[in-house]
C-alpha cells in the first residue's frame, strides 16, 4: 500500500471540493486540473485507496450526481457514439470499482451484463447478437450512434460480478484471444506476449491481464502469463521491468526511483499481488 506517498499527495491535493478533478474522460487537462478524474481515480485505485478514504468517498459521490443528471461532466459531448450511453457506462463502471453497493450504477452493469451474456449466449461471441441486445436493452436505433464494443475498460469492469459461469469463461477467452486487445488498457492481443519485459508495454499488458484476473475463473485461462513472469524472474528472485516502464500511472508505486533496489521492490509487489489472484 502506497497511500502516504507523495504520488498520492499530490493528486489528492488537486482534487476539487465536490469531488471530481477537472475535466472527467478526456486526455485534455488544463492549467487549473493539470489530471483528469479518471486519471486520478485510476492512479490512486492502484497506490492503495478504497471507498473507505474520503477522497474516494467525494469522488464517488460526485459520480452519483452525474449519473443521475443533477450534475454533468464538464468534458464536451463526443459525436461518434452515444454519449448520454457512455458517460453512464464509464460513471458506473468507475463508481463499481470502488463499491457494490451504489443502486444506480448496479443498475446499469446488470443491462450491461444482460447484453454480454445474450451475445454470448451460444458459448461464443456473436456481434449480431449483441447489437439487437444493445438496441433493446439501452433503447438505441441502429442509426443513432456507432455502438460501444464491449471489449474495453468500462463494460469488462462493469459486468464482473454480473454473469453465470458459463458465460464468463466464454468472455475471458474472447478477451484473451481478441485480436486488438482491450480498448483503453491494452490494446493489442493478450494471448501474445510484449517482446521486451522491460519497458511501459509491458507495463500496460500487465495492466489487461490485471483487469481479466479480476474474473474469479481466469486464473486456468492465464496459465500462460505464469509461465512468461516465472521466466523473468532475476537472479535475486525478483522482478524489474526496468526504469522505462514508469509511466505515471502504473509505476512508481514508492517515492523515488532512482535506486534500482525501489523499482526491484515495487515492481515484485505488483507481479505478486496479480500471480496470487490468479492462482
Amino acid at each position: 500500500m502506497h497511500k502516504d506517498t507523495r504520488w498520492a499527495q499530490q493528486i489528492i491535493s488537486l482534487q476539487d471540493e465536490d469531488g471530481k478533478w477537472g475535466y472527467f474522460h478526456t486526455l485534455f487537462t488544463d492549467s487549473k486540473s493539470p489530471i483528469t478524474t479518471e486519471k486520478a481515480l485510476k492512479r490512486l485505485e492502484i497506490l492503495g485507496y478504497t471507498i473507505e478514504d474520503n477522497c474516494i468517498k467525494k469522488a464517488v459521490s460526485y459520480m452519483d450526481d452525474c449519473l443521475t443528471g443533477i450534475k454533468k461532466i464538464p468534458d464536451k459531448r463526443e459525436k461518434l457514439h452515444d454519449w448520454d450511453i457512455f458517460t453512464s457506462l464509464l460513471l458506473a463502471a468507475w463508481i463499481r470499482r470502488f463499491t457494490a453497493d451504489n443502486d444506480n450504477a448496479n443498475e446499469i452493469a446488470k443491462k450491461w451484463a444482460g447484453i454480454v451474456t445474450t451475445a454470448f449466449r451460444n458459448g461464443r461471441y456473436n456481434h449480431q447478437e449483441y447489437m439487437k441486445a444493445y438496441c433493446d436493452v439501452l433503447g438505441m436505433k441502429p442509426e443513432g450512434g456507432r455502438l460501444i464494443d464491449f471489449a474495453q475498460f468500462y463494460s469488462v469492469s462493469i459486468i464482473n460480478g454480473y454473469l453465470d459461469p458459463k458465460t464468463e469463461e466464454a468472455v475471458i477467452k474472447y478477451l484473451i484471444n481478441k485480436p486488438d486487445g482491450i480498448y483503453y488498457t491494452y490494446e493489442n492481443c493478450i494471448r501474445n506476449l510484449p517482446q521486451d519485459f522491460e519497458s511501459k508495454q509491458a507495463s500496460r499488458y500487465l495492466g489487461g491481464i490485471e483487469l481479466i484476473a479480476e474474473y474469479g475463473p481466469a486464473g486456468k485461462q492465464l496459465q500462460f502469463v505464469v509461465e512468461w513472469l516465472k521466466s523473468n524472474l532475476n537472479l535475486n528472485g525478483k522482478w524489474d521491468m526496468g526504469g522505462h516502464s514508469k509511466d505515471g500511472l502504473y509505476f512508481p508505486l514508492s517515492n523515488d526511483w532512482r535506486r534500482k533496489e525501489t523499482r526491484e521492490a515495487d515492481c515484485t509487489e505488483r507481479i505478486s499481488r496479480l500471480l496470487s489472484k490468479i492462482s
